[in-house]
């Protein structure tokens, strides 16, 4: 695979430099090095080295000598296989003495799917038949390794907070952060660091999905109370996986441009993702409510020894089971409120008082699940940061409207996720999903493409039973949508969530969807990409530090070939992520 855009894009060195002839000589050696492998052109990969005994090579196997060790093997491992990829970026080059320079360069390099990043040296030498590499090293560095410098040139900037956007824009990224934003006119580009040309693409922040789960798979076998496929599947060994790999759920995010995401609910373990992914390049934040607190516990989801969902009996109890998340490190208290009757509704709304109430004295954020105009009333009352599902069943009213603005709840509409569990009932693929599955773990994919074959459904096998639930579906979308454009209109903030993990609603590329429905009720581009990136950062509670692209934030970005606030369907045309500061080519992001 090779770069689109920039892969070796450095700076030279001042003409006043008394050895600049020799570095020049050494820079565009190393060039050639770096593009023979990037191209597998074994004799020019060759060519650059010292056909000598005395060639010298350092990695992390120890230290070999020798031009024909290096000759019976392939370049950056010496095994027989060529690279999957390979970016090269900030080389630094030092004139030693006449005929002598070294230089580095900071490498990321995929064998089989998998990602090292690193550091790189060559030792070069000047003679009578030009220069070559004496010496050579390279030793990996961990994810979370610091990127190197980089500006990004000539793109339109959309920084997150509405308004017009910056045209032939500089962003200067370091240290992961973003130094500097603005015109190329008023934002110098610093001496010594790596430029990339992006003239013609689009900036926006990096996305925020704040409705994700862990702890489910994006199919039947981690909701097995929708469709139970455990006598195949059991579910103990499929929370397993998912305890084990959060990887596989990581780069499908990354891959589709998010950058952050708000696990409102899962099993403990969820709490210690966010602690190991702050500051890698190659997964994204992540902010974990761990179990839920809910009005009633469905059997298919419970482990022998650990519960995600923690069931509400006692006011006591609850203000019991809000300070322990609080001391095992939850981000925030979620709060399943299911209301199965008017009995129920009254027995649990206590509860989700106390809830509220005990998360305020606690200082924690809640947020609840509540899709009816009532349940939403009591979660509002209860003082929830965040609703992160839409009132599905009755048009919202000006009462509602008035208390939640004066609140401050932030509304996530999730407008996406029941097709997908139509779809698992239908056994049926969409054409959108399949499209999807590039963009997914392998292991994913082959669940998901298992939908058609599974026994049917005696619900949905019948005409009837198939029309009744679309007609029910379009009522609901119909309800959602005219209560998310009067939300929006009453000026209550909307973030973005797709409830990825649910069936066929997927870690990553459901966040397409998710955004092109808000568009189609009612809300322009610019407004769902702000849900998506600024509001979405303070649904998070990362207000102060994610969700813009302004100087001190970190520097999480998304380059685009077409501009999304001309359609948001455009943030599909993803060429590059940025995390961290480290500039990602899209296709090199592995599912």
């Amino acid at each position: 695979m090779l770069l689109t855009i920039a892969a070796l894009c450095f700076p030279l060195l001042s003409a006043q430099d008394p050895n600049d002839a020799d570095i020049r000589a050494a820079r565009a050696l190393f060039e050639r090095n770096i593009r023979a492998i990037q191209e597998r052109d074994r004799d020019a990969y060759l060519a650059c080295y010292r056909a000598s005994a005395d060639l010298v090579r350092v990695g992390p196997d120890g230290f070999q000598r020798g031009y024909d060790g290096l000759a019976s093997g392939t370049p950056a491992n010496g095994s027989d296989e060529w690279p999957d990829g390979l970016v090269a970026r900030d080389m630094q080059l030092a004139s030693i003495r006449p005929g002598m320079v070294y230089g580095t360069y900071r490498y990321r390099v995929i064998f089989d799917g998998v990602a090292t990043n690193g550091i790189s040296g060559r030792l070069f030498l000047g003679g009578e038949d030009g220069w070559h590499i004496a010496l050579t090293s390279a030793f990996s560095a961990g994810a979370d390794a610091a990127a190197a410098p980089l500006a990004l040139v000539g793109a339109t900037v959309h920084t997150g907070r509405g308004g017009e956007p910056i045209v032939d824009a500089v962003i200067v990224l370091r240290d992961g952060k973003i130094e500097a934003v603005g015109p190329r006119s008023e934002v110098a580009v610093p001496e010594g660091i790596d430029v990339v040309d992006v003239a013609g693409r689009f900036v926006i922040p990096g996305l925020i999905d704040t409705h994700v789960h862990y702890s489910q798979t994006g199919w039947a076998d981690g909701r097995p109370d929708a469709s139970d496929q455990r006598e195949r599947f059991p579910y103990p060994e499929t929370m397993a996986t998912n305890r084990r790999h959060p990887e596989r759920f990581h780069r499908a995010f990354l891959r589709s441009g998010i950058t952050a995401v708000f696990d409102v609910g899962g099993y403990p373990w969820t709490r210690d993702i966010g602690l190991d992914t702050e500051a890698a390049i190659d997964a994204p934040h992540v902010a974990a409510a761990g179990p839920l607190l809910a009005t009633f516990v469905p059997e298919q989801l419970r482990l022998p020894d650990q519960d995600q969902l923690l069931l509400m009996e006692t006011e006591e109890g609850v203000r019991a089971m809000v300070r322990s998340h609080v001391q095992q490190g939850s981000d925030a208290i979620k709060v399943w409120f299911i209301a199965r009757s008017q009995e129920g509704f009254e027995k649990s709304k206590p509860l989700v008082l106390a809830a509220g109430d005990e998360a305020k004295k606690q200082g924690i954020p809640l947020i609840v699940h509540a899709t009816e105009l009532e349940t939403a009333r009591v979660a509002v009352e209860a003082g929830a940061h965040l609703l992160v599902h839409s009132v599905e069943d009755a048009p919202v009213d000006d009462a509602f409207l008035a208390a939640a603005k004066a609140s401050g709840v932030i509304y996530c509409p999730t407008l996406t996720v029941r097709a997908g569990y139509g779809m698992l009932y239908m056994r049926e693929i969409s054409d959108e999903v399949r499209g999807q599955l590039e963009h997914v773990h392998p292991s994913v994919r082959d669940r998901v493409l298992l939908t058609e074959e599974l026994p049917a459904d005696g619900r949905f096998s019948s005409d009837r039973g198939r029309a009744n639930w679309q007609r029910m579906m379009d009522a609901r979308w119909t309800t959602m949508a005219g209560n998310l454009a009067r939300v929006h209109t009453a000026g209550i903030p909307v973030a973005m969530g797709t409830d990825a993990g649910n069936p066929l609603t997927l870690h990553g590329p459901s966040v397409f969807p998710e955004l092109e429905a808000m568009q189609r009720a009612g809300m322009t581009p610019i407004d769902v990409l702000t849900a998506a990136t600024h509001d979405a950062a303070r649904a998070m509670g990362r207000a102060d530090d994610l969700g813009l692209i302004e100087a001190g934030r970190v520097a999480d970005l998304v380059i685009l070939t077409a501009d999304p606030a001309a359609r948001i369907e455009h943030v599909r045309s993803i060429s590059h992520v940025v995390r961290a500061g480290y500039l990602h080519e899209r296709g090199l992001i592995v599912p």
